[in-house]
């Protein structure tokens, strides 16, 4: 009985083992800092041919000075939906951990995944995931983006509201050079 159940267990590893080689192999790059110029930044990733079933989860981080909302976006496009890249999920982190998830706008020939913000974030580190695998032995290209918009200071909202009342008061006082004149 000893024999058989070391047998079988030396046959599960072995099998285990050699599972191990049709995996599909972690293409990620390395966090990827990229600069936010006028609250915008471009970026992406080319795979050379040759990874068919690879998969990858590429991290691009960016720093936000004040509070803000943030939108990313992904685009992956080839050919045919049997060739290039099958981009599977766009995500913002930040310290704490998942901050946001994309939705899936297209697939097939053309991968297209947005994300946005539901509120304003606060200043601090974050970095969009961009998933997906490499759906065949031919090269794939990914182009993505995250854009800033920065929340306005209060200031400005007294700002404005005062703008919007001193334009109601010259209104209603025409109204009233109308009225009179009438």
């Amino acid at each position: 009985m000893n024999a058989k159940t070391m047998i079988a267990a030396i046959a599960m590893a072995s099998a285990a083992m050699v599972s191990q080689a049709a995996y599909a192999g972690d293409i990620s790059t390395p966090t990827t800092p990229v600069e936010l110029v006028d609250g915008s930044a471009f970026f992406g990733q080319h795979f050379n041919g040759g990874h068919q079933n690879d998969t990858f989860a590429d991290n691009y981080s960016f720093s936000l000075t004040g509070s803000a909302f943030v939108q990313g976006d992904v685009f992956s496009s080839s050919g045919n939906a049997n060739n290039g890249l099958n981009i599977t999920g766009l995500d913002l982190f930040d310290s704490n951990g998942l901050v946001g998830t994309g939705h899936l706008v297209s697939t097939g020939a053309k991968d297209e995944w947005q994300l946005d913000s539901t509120g304003p974030l606060l200043a601090g580190n974050y970095y969009l995931q961009v998933r997906g695998s490499v759906v065949s032995n031919a090269s794939g290209k990914y182009n993505s983006s995250v854009t800033v918009s920065p929340v306005p200071e209060p200031a400005t909202y007294g700002m404005m509201l005062g703008g919007l009342a001193l334009v109601g008061a010259i209104a209603a006082r025409r109204s009233k050079k109308q009225v009179q004149a009438a």
